[in-house]
């Protein structure tokens, strides 16, 4: 099951430049634009039935939050108090806001880490790990570009590559490649792949995985019949062998 992060920023650019960088990532993301959005996802927002965390009543509905502070219906304190009132779940808070007194402020009043804007999403992914780890959770850093044999796949470019020629995939076969890939080397369950990819309630229709991936197969594969990238683990899962150094 992927981490969930609510996201919680007014710039629209910021907004979907995280969004997408989260994604990419592996985490599932909910954005908010105001202090009301984020309220009211955090209050109505639930768990997929897979989840383990489904039957407890007060558990989170997200794992960790960004929240910025200059929010256009009031400041992201006062969402941050909310959650230390309810939550103990991580929380980072984004500001262009940079005097020692806020930061301190904030730190104190529960947030987890300041990051001043400009930051790098480099920064931040690091910062959320931490902030995961100290909660128990580890989280190692995803694999976002997979090399081997003639085959290159970049997750955050979108692009796909055999032999130098572009490979193109559809949105589906594209987005159980990309979880193959941040696994590389690991066997991912069926459960896991179609949780991930099509939804919590599709976990159970293993049809879709043995119709995707004999596509996949059928592009990335000399051989789609004696497959050597793309390989099953009978009943368990599937495993993308290992990339190049």
């Amino acid at each position: 099951m992927s981490l969930r992060v609510l996201l919680v920023e007014d710039d629209r650019e910021l907004r979907t430049t995280l969004r997408d960088a989260l994604a990419i990532e592996g985490y599932e993301v909910l954005t908010a634009a105001s202090l009301s959005e984020g309220l009211a996802l955090l209050a109505h927002a639930t768990r997929p039935p897979s989840s383990t965390l489904a039957s407890t009543s007060d558990a989170p509905a997200v794992d960790l939050v960004i929240l910025d502070l200059g929010l256009p219906d009031g400041d992201g304190e006062t969402l941050l108090a909310t959650l230390r009132r309810r939550h103990a779940l991580p929380v980072l808070v984004v500001s262009a806001r940079h005097g020692d007194g806020q930061k301190i402020r904030l730190l104190d009043a529960g947030a987890d880490d300041y990051l001043v804007k400009p930051f790098s999403v480099g920064e931040l992914l690091a910062r959320m790990r931490v902030a995961l780890r100290h909660r128990g959770t580890r989280v190692d850093p995803a694999v976002t570009h997979y090399v081997s044999g003639g085959l290159d796949i970049d997750l955050a470019a979108h692009r796909v590559t055999l032999n130098g020629a572009p490979c193109h995939l559809t949105p589906t076969e594209f987005k159980l490649l990309a979880r193959l890939v941040r696994s590389a080397g690991q066997v991912v369950t069926h459960r896991q792949l179609l949780v991930d990819v099509w939804g919590a309630e599709y976990c159970d229709h293993t049809h879709y995985l043995r119709l995707y991936m004999g596509q996949l197969r059928a592009k990335l594969e000399a051989d789609p019949g004696e497959p050597q990238r793309l390989l099953t683990e009978p009943g368990v899962g599937y495993r993308l062998v290992e990339g190049e150094d």
